[in-house]
């Protein structure tokens, strides 16, 4: 009867042990990062009974994750992919609506060109003249608000830089610490389960964040290594990383390492490895593209602006400022020495930053990508540094070996943008010279361009006749004769004039400095055409399409990314459903088990009543 019993006891409690893990399995089928267990059963030693053996029931030897490390660790590695191409394809989007959202660049610049041909059309007209002041001044804040709003998204790179840093460090002491309680709970050879799956979670969500490399050890603790290979857990301890201002550009904010050093480029896949990407590949780069057209309109406008003259009578000045570049020294330089940077010439203006560094004895410069570039020059006034249409010098100072300088020389350009004037009588719409044929010509030759070339000349302002002699020969105000043949430049005090058509003998035409209010409108209608005007890259990008780049070069940003991020979520996916197909709580199967082991323990106790009817039986029996 006794070996009946605990045969029994035995089913009960196996059974017993198999409904609890049926029900834990239940409980938390809505469980994050939660993998289904099996209870696992085994045989008791049979009893040898002369010549056979009889079993003496079953024991519930264990308790296991239904868990693979190949597929988990497949999961973590496409959480950290999908993640990574999420945090793109959001930032690239934010960058996308600043540039093609209400505060539309182009709309202000055709709104600015359109007043300033109201202006050719209306020289002398007041109200004309304030409506492109109006413009000018619509047309500034567009860039400006386009600057603040790359701003915005940078500082929102670095609230979530420092989010995802704090959230390293809390992930890799709860898996430091988990590590340590897993290990004590195993001594006694049983794994703890739960414990387990909260590690595993915990690495789950840091994969998110970063790229994450894990190793399991023989005590059951993992070692967790992030991006190339900085080991951030080890056992119970864990290592902390910081946040730190760029050692250039304080407004930016860098990963640094426990030793210090910047690890920023070194974190590879994960949330954050995606912050620095976007950062460095599409934000600055249209930083730098919308600062450069701002430059490239500044510079080309006030060139023209000031080949005229005002309604004063005197010459163009400025229409619009903007700051030369920036230049930031490095926290860690030893020396004193300033560096100071000028745009010499605009249509050799790339959209890199620079670092120019000091061995000793000479400069380099790269790209902040490192990218050597060529320069000459030793950055004294007489002999500056020249590089892509920058010229850098040290005006002061003295640098030590070692002392290096970031330039940004279009960056905040845009930000800096303003307008020079603010009286219409200083826009400059007259040109400073005037052309006119004779009444009495009889060629065919009539007036064509007539640009200034040096209005610095001691003689610009001197009237001067031309007349010709013969269909090929002319003098200057009765100067020596000079050959001429269709389509020749006539060239004089600082100006030249080119005519259409054949001249014929006694032909005179003259060149006069305008009237001031004589409503002239040369200069007008060559600011006008600085909108077609090859600016950039080496006088073929217009300032128009430099915006259209910059268009460009985001929405292929925005479209690369969301094309990767459908990708990366298929990848997670996949990986997610071959991880649950083995470890995810599925309700029928448990419902099943439920059953099967209600039925066992029922068995069992029924086994364990025939054990005690007999008993008791056998009792009856000897008392009677």
């Amino acid at each position: 009867m006794a070996d009946l019993l605990s045969t029994g006891v035995s089913g009960l409690l196996a059974s017993q042990v198999g409904l609890s893990t049926v029900g834990h399995n239940i409980s938390n089928v809505n469980t994050a990062g939660y993998t289904r267990q099996i209870t696992n059963f085994n045989a008791r030693t049979p009893q040898f009974n002369g010549g056979y053996y009889v079993g003496q029931g079953a024991d519930a030897v264990s308790v296991q994750r239904a868990y693979s490390q190949f597929l988990t660790q497949s999961v973590w590695s496409a959480n950290s992919g999908q993640s990574r191409a999420l945090q793109y394809a959001g930032l690239t989007a934010a960058a996308n609506n600043a540039v093609s959202g209400s505060a539309n660049l182009q709309t202000a610049l055709d709104g600015f060109f359109g007043a300033v041909s109201d202006v050719a059309n209306a020289p002398v007209d007041t109200a004309s003249r304030q409506a492109l002041l109006g413009k000018a001044s619509s047309l500034v804040s567009t860039f400006r608000s386009l600057s603040s709003q790359f701003q915005q998204i940078d500082q929102q790179t670095n609230q979530q830089i420092g989010n995802s840093v704090d959230s390293i460090n809390s992930l890799a002491k709860s898996i430091a610490d988990l590590n340590g309680q897993i290990a004590r709970a195993s001594i006694g050879g049983a794994a703890p389960n739960d414990l387990l799956d909260a590690r595993d979670q915990a690495i789950s969500q840091l994969s998110q964040i970063v790229g994450v490399n894990v190793s399991q050890g023989s005590d059951n603790m993992v070692t967790v290594s992030v991006g190339n290979g900085l080991p951030l857990v080890n056992g119970t301890d864990s290592t902390k990383i910081a946040t730190a201002n760029n050692p250039y550009d304080s407004s930016r904010l860098e990963i640094v390492g426990p030793t210090g050093s910047i690890i920023s480029g070194q974190l590879g896949s994960g949330s954050l490895g995606a912050t620095f990407d976007f950062r460095t590949n599409v934000l600055d780069p249209a930083r730098n593209q919308l600062g450069r057209s701002a430059i490239a309109l500044t510079d080309a406008f006030n060139k023209q602006h000031a080949q005229g003259i005002d309604l004063n009578g005197a010459a163009g000045g400025a229409f619009f400022n903007i700051a030369d570049p920036a230049v930031f020294d490095n926290t860690g330089n030893k020396g004193n020495a300033q560096v100071a940077a000028k745009i010499t010439d605009v249509g050799k203006l790339g959209a890199s930053d620079y670092v120019m560094r000091f061995d000793g004895t000479n400069w380099s410069v790269t790209t902040t990508a490192g990218v050597a570039v060529p320069s000459t020059g030793t950055g004294t006034a007489a002999d500056p540094i020249l590089i892509d249409g920058l010229a850098i010098t040290v005006p002061s100072g003295v640098p030590q070996a070692g002392d290096s300088f970031q330039i940004q020389p279009t960056r905040n350009a845009a930000s800096t943008m303003s307008v020079a004037i603010s009286d219409t009588n200083k826009i400059a719409a007259s040109g400073p010279l005037a052309a006119s044929k004779g009444a009495t010509n009889t060629g065919k030759a009539t007036l064509g361009n007539l640009t200034v070339t040096d209005p610095t000349d001691p003689a610009f302002n001197t009237p001067v006749n031309i007349v010709f002699s013969s269909p090929t020969t002319y003098s200057i105000n009765g100067g020596a004769p000079q050959t001429y043949a269709a389509g020749d430049t006539i060239t004089g005090n600082g100006w030249t004039l080119k005519l259409s058509g054949d001249p014929a003998a006694n032909d005179t035409f003259s060149v006069k400095p305008a009237g001031s209010a004589s409503g002239d409108n040369g200069n007008a209608l060559a600011l006008a055409d600085v909108a077609n005007k090859g600016v950039l890259d080496n006088g073929v990008t217009t300032v128009g399409k430099s915006y259209s780049q910059l268009i460009a070069q985001v929405g292929t940003a925005g479209a690369q990314a969301n094309t990767a991020l459908d990708a990366q979520q298929s990848i997670l996916d996949q990986a997610t459903s071959a991880q649950q197909s083995l470890s995810g709580v599925n309700m029928d199967e448990e419902a099943a088990n439920l059953l099967r082991f209600q039925q066992s323990y029922a068995a069992a106790a029924q086994v364990i009543n025939a054990a005690n009817t007999i008993f008791d039986s056998l009792l009856s029996a000897v008392r009677g």
